[in-house]
């Protein structure tokens, strides 16, 4: 029995501290996404190559929520109004538009995270898990 700590993921964490760091200094926000991630909804007519950037100035968004699990706003975009979901494991970089700085996080963090629960769950499951034995019938006298 190998017993491996799990910890949460940094990126949302460091997500919000770039972010807070990047409006604390007057620079514009910009978020790189990867819109080819499941539950993602950010307009697709400006998706290119899979990925989409979106300016989260103060500005520019209204009723902002950046979550441990993801990061929802709304916007307009060509004068619509859109509501946007984006799952923190398609949030691939957070940067100010001015001069570059921010973050940009590994794409296969996620993966390894899932990877390792899964693996994880199994063998708690192997571990509670009765050894099943075959059924017998004894007849006493």
């Amino acid at each position: 029995m190998s017993e491996q700590i799990t910890f949460t993921p940094t990126r949302p964490y460091l997500a919000r501290a770039i972010y807070e760091w990047i409006c604390d200094n007057q620079l514009t926000p910009y978020l790189l996404v990867d819109a080819t991630q499941p539950h993602t909804d950010v307009p697709l007519q400006f998706v290119k190559d899979g990925q989409i950037v979106l300016n989260l100035a103060p500005h520019a968004i209204h009723q902002l929520h950046m979550s441990n699990e993801a990061i929802s706003f709304s916007a307009r975009f060509g004068g619509v109004a859109k509501e946007i979901y984006v799952p923190v494991r398609a949030v691939l970089g957070i940067y100010a538009r001015e001069n570059g700085q921010g973050l940009f996080f590994d794409a296969s963090e996620y993966a390894e995270i899932e990877e390792a629960t899964a693996t994880s769950v199994e063998e708690t499951k192997q571990e509670t898990e009765p050894t099943k034995k075959k059924p017998s019938l004894r007849i006493l006298d």
